[in-house]
């Protein structure tokens, strides 16, 4: 810092006026003599010349020139003893009269020394006129030199901290010294006037710029201001503010973080060891039966009292099947193929949904139907299905069906239905074709598996619109008789509209009448249509019948009935048995290449 450069004394290390008891120094006499006070004119410098002299420096300050040493006058007392010259008028300082300079003591060794080195020269003799200076020892021990205050400096940095190589050391204040060997002390100029008070702390302004380096702003004098000890900028209160609000957040999400990972941990150890105490399942409270009456379960609770199963035995074979109640007379309707093995020396047990059960007798079958009415007696309280109409069926209504699959009474199945007039036969087993049924069925993708059969297809109002005859299985079988193949989503059922009829039919005769056209039909024509046969035991049309009036000629192939396409001759059989005896149909034929249209009224014919 301030190496290899002559230190300047400043104010605060001037000598100070030392009383005469310091240092065991008398009364301080006038060694100038008379006029040394006294500047050119002769007259004394007043306190106005020493002000004058204090303004005259910029700063303040001034300097003393070290005196120059002397010897004193052979002769005087005390030879060998430091002398004060007298000053000149403008040495020292370089101010006016008055200023002069100090003599370092020079230092005297203990021991005889002799009279030539006492005296020493004329020239170093007092001048008349002039007081000798009290000698001094040379050397005093060092606990009574008094010392410093403060250890010297050389870096003058202050006595309180180091603020360190980076950073300007405030300059030292060391304290007057008391010269060692006593010699007075002139009077030092007067006090300085008190500093001004210093002002109240300013608050920082806010600077939205980068805090500057603390040695850029350090002074040592200035009023203290609102720094942090890193000198960064004191932050303002909405900053404060902002800051505890991001802490607080920061703290909430942390908690919450903590909190649900222990929470998720603690969960996960409950419900890997089930807990602790007793376990208690949760469970919904009792509700009311009620249901709506469209939906499966309002449509069962209306259907199953009217429902029945069927245990048919006979001819060493036995069957079960599902009927319902057509009247309060207990007639029931059901198939031919689930009665047929009781024949004419059966049994057949009928068991209510209510598990009453009671004896039936056969009261008619149809086997081109495929449709049967047994009648139980001495049973009150039965409940008559309703019937509905199944022309007013639509492809994809609702529907449910209930029957004993397998022997499960009362099963409830439902699905849609998927097809309307689906030409279907069934049976065959005689190789006659005396027992093969002809059902322009309705078809559902409700469950259906053996033991529903004569079961009833129910719409949302809980009336029957068909009666479950046949499924469509994996292994190509179109019956609920014989296999056990289980339903696919392909059923089949007849339409109540034909089964009242026939139903009513064999209650009131015993016998179902069949709609005819009165012509034999070629069962292996491969071609698009239902033709006419042209070989037989027996005429290809039946002489006065309805095809022979309408003009219809072997040979002719049937393409069309009332507009609808006709592909074989199962489906013309199909097509004729949906009508009622007496019925008019309008054919469309093909006869050697030309294309007409006949209309005929249809016969009838005793089934069995």
């Amino acid at each position: 810092m301030n190496e290899g450069k002559p230190t300047k004394a400043k104010w605060w290390s001037r000598p100070r006026p030392v009383s005469p008891g310091v240092g065991e120094v008398g009364p301080v006499e006038d060694i100038s003599g008379p006029g040394a006070d006294r500047d050119s004119d002769g007259d004394h410098n007043s306190d106005g010349d020493h002000q004058f002299e204090r303004d005259y420096k910029s700063d303040g300050d001034y300097e003393l020139d070290r005196p120059a040493t002397t010897t004193a006058p052979t002769g005087v007392a005390g030879a060998g003893s430091p002398y004060v010259a007298p000053a000149e008028p403008g040495a020292g300082s370089g101010v006016g009269g008055g200023a002069f300079e100090l003599e370092r003591p020079a230092a005297v060794l203990q021991g005889n020394v002799s009279d030539a080195e006492a005296v020493g020269s004329p020239s170093d003799a007092v001048p008349a006129g002039r007081a000798p200076v009290a000698a001094v020892p040379a050397q005093q021990a060092p606990e009574d030199r008094p010392r410093p205050l403060h250890d010297p400096d050389p870096y003058s940095t202050p006595p309180y901290g180091e603020p360190g190589p980076w950073a300007p050391a405030p300059p030292v204040q060391h304290p007057a010294v008391t010269p060692a060997h006593g010699t007075a002390m002139p009077p030092g100029p007067p006090p300085l006037p008190a500093p001004a008070p210093l002002l109240a702390p300013v608050p920082y302004p806010s600077n939205p710029h980068p805090a500057p380096a603390p040695w850029q702003i350090y002074d040592p004098w200035a009023a203290p201001g609102p720094l942090q000890q890193n000198g960064a900028a004191v932050e303002t209160k909405t900053q404060r503010r902002k800051r505890a609000r991001k802490a607080l957040v920061l703290g909430a999400v942390a908690l919450a973080l903590v909190s649900g990972g222990v929470g998720g941990a603690v969960g996960a150890y409950l419900e890997r060891n089930g807990g602790v105490g007793d376990v208690t399942l949760p469970q919904a409270a009792k509700e009311a039966p009620g249901r709506a009456t469209d939906s499966v379960a309002g449509i069962a609770a209306r259907a199953l009292p009217s429902v029945v199963t069927l245990h048919v035995r006979g001819s060493g074979e036995a069957d079960t099947g599902t009927g319902f109640v057509l009247d309060t007379r207990g007639h029931i309707l059901t198939n031919n193929h689930v009665v047929e093995p009781a024949g004419s020396g059966g049994e057949i047990t009928v068991t209510f949904s209510g598990g009453e059960s009671a004896k039936a007798t056969v009261v008619g079958r149809d086997s081109g139907y495929d449709l049967a009415v047994v009648k139980v007696s001495g049973v009150g309280g039965l409940r008559p299905m309703a019937l509905g109409n199944s022309d007013s069926v639509q492809v994809g209504d609702p529907v449910v069906a209930i029957g004993a699959p397998f022997d499960l009474a009362n099963t409830v199945t439902s699905g849609i239905i998927s097809a309307k007039e689906r030409p279907i036969t069934a049976g065959g087993e005689k190789g006659d074709g005396s027992d093969v049924s002809y059902v322009d069925a309705l078809q559902t993708d409700a469950p259906i598996n053996p033991g529903n059969s004569g079961g009833p297809l129910l719409d949302t109002r809980a009336r029957v619109i068909g009666i479950n005859s046949a499924i469509r299985s994996a292994d190509g079988g179109t019956d609920l008789q014989g296999g056990q193949a289980g339903s696919i989503g392909l059923g089949f059922a007849i339409p109540v509209n034909q089964a009242r009829r026939v139903a009513e039919e064999l209650i009131n005769t015993g016998r179902a009448i069949h709609p005819v056209i009165g012509v034999m039909l070629d069962m292996d024509y491969t071609g698009d249509g239902a033709r006419v046969g042209t070989k037989g035991g027996g005429a290809p049309v039946t002489a006065g019948g309805p095809g022979a009036r309408a003009g219809i000629k072997a040979g002719d192939v049937i393409t069309e009935v009332d507009g609808q396409r006709v592909h074989s001759g199962e489906e013309l059989i199909v097509k004729t048995r949906a009508h009622r005896p007496g019925d008019r149909l309008r054919l469309t034929l093909r006869r050697g290449g030309s294309q007409r249209t006949v209309t005929l009224v249809l016969g009838s014919a005793s089934g069995g």
